[in-house]
């Protein structure tokens, strides 16, 4: 697993945007982390280092949101979902297709359903306010071919 510390909003939007230039369609990144970590801080600096040029909300109350740039990200919140069967509604495998990035906060409370492997980033909060503890673990071999460069991105060296 792969740590690396943020104490502004800023720092953390400018990791995601890192980790945007490591994703490749067909990607998953399951966001998981506490209320208020900072899981739609993620999106939206993964998004905008996307080109994603419209506002990046959290879809809590729709569930999907989806923006186009260089790729189109699929961004997901799961949060409401009550059963593990209302995954089946959200139909994932038609969501996450070799031409988008899907992106799924909450995503760990669906992990047995969720197809093929994923990259799972862990936000969580740290002592001051905008302190935030942010770790990668890879799920399968989808992101295997970018671990070194996922922990240079960790280290804080160019990707």
């Amino acid at each position: 697993m792969l740590r690396v510390n943020t104490s502004r909003v800023e720092e953390t939007q400018a990791l995601a945007a890192g980790l945007a230039r490591l994703a490749q369609a067909g990607d998953m990144i399951v966001l998981c982390g506490d209320l208020g970590a900072g899981k739609t801080a993620f999106t939206q600096g993964f998004g905008r280092a996307m080109g994603v040029t419209q506002p990046i909300t959290s879809p809590t109350f729709t569930l999907a949101n989806q923006y186009a740039g260089d790729l189109i990200i699929n961004h997901l919140d799961v949060y409401r979902l009550a059963h593990i069967d209302e995954v089946r509604d959200l139909a994932l495998p038609e969501i996450v297709d070799d031409q988008s990035v899907t992106l799924i906060e909450w995503g760990d409370a669906i992990a047995g359903a969720l197809p093929g492997g994923y990259l799972e980033v862990h936000l969580s909060l740290g002592q001051d306010l905008d302190d935030r503890q942010v770790s990668f673990r890879l799920v399968g071999n989808d992101w295997q071919d970018r671990a070194e460069a996922l922990a240079n991105l960790c280290a804080g060296e160019d990707t």
